[in-house]
């Protein structure tokens, strides 16, 4: 199986978009992870994606804007919430790269449930807010349903300078052009194009955290080994294909 490269520029594999939204003030935590640890969490057809051996979990608080439908225009309110999501890192029997959302906690119910309803993706009705002083955000989570409800997340991070040469494991966990997703008895990736990420250094200042270990991994252990902030980029995303099933051996001549 050939495994496309980890490739920071942008791509566009499909004629047309899905969906149309913007991602503004991200904030990317990461932790290792051993891969036989998220291996049973990944959708069948799916593998962990590593790097130098070890897979990695994410804690990406950030503002979708716009979300709108193929050529139209950003649905008006609902279509602008807070997401904070736990994902992890995947690659299909094709060799797609892709993440895996194991939570998206998100501020606006209807997204949830559309989103829960076709793709099957883990959308969860939270409160949440982010603040801003000078170089320092701060994302506040409270998980409303379906649950566990009352779970939490504080992040508070301050901003550094721009990076100009991300590094070869920040270029890991930040370009990717899909996810994977269980679906209607069927595993599906779901490709997206957006412009190379602006990123920055950034700090953890603060971290309270539930979500990872209500997403069914352990919890955190330490500082992040990476964090990171984008202003943002547009994206769109591609109509969802199945992933190709791993072709079966021929059986061996006796």
């Amino acid at each position: 199986m050939d495994i496309e490269p980890v490739d920071h520029e942008p791509r566009q594999s499909f004629p047309w978009a899905v969906l149309r939204q913007r991602w503004e003030d991200l904030t990317f935590l990461h932790w290792a992870v051993a891969p036989e640890v998220v291996a049973p969490l990944l959708p069948a057809g799916t593998r962990p994606d590593t790097f130098d051996g070890v897979s990695y979990v994410g804690l990406i608080g950030f503002r979708m804007v716009g979300l709108g439908f193929g050529r139209g225009p950003g649905v008006p309110y609902f279509g602008t919430f807070w997401e904070t999501n736990v994902r992890l890192y995947s690659v299909d029997d094709a060799g797609r790269r892709a993440v895996v959302f194991r939570s998206l906690d998100a501020s606006r119910l209807v997204p949830v449930l559309v989103a829960r309803a076709t793709l099957r993706l883990p959308y969860l009705w939270s409160w949440m807010r982010m603040d801003r002083d000078g170089d320092r955000l701060t994302y506040r989570c409270r998980r409303r349903w379906p649950g566990p409800a009352g779970t939490t997340s504080r992040m508070a991070v301050r901003v550094g300078e721009p990076i100009v040469d991300p590094t070869p494991l920040e270029h890991f966990v930040t370009a990717r052009w899909g996810l994977h997703t269980r679906a209607h008895g069927r595993t599906l990736h779901l490709p997206n194009w957006h412009p190379r990420w602006p990123l920055h250094r950034a700090e953890v200042l603060h971290l309270d955290d539930e979500l990872v270990a209500a997403a069914g991994l352990p919890a955190p252990v330490g500082p992040p080994v990476s964090v990171l902030y984008s202003p943002g980029v547009p994206v769109r995303f591609g109509p969802p294909v199945a992933a190709r099933p791993r072709r079966a051996r021929p059986p061996e001549s006796q």
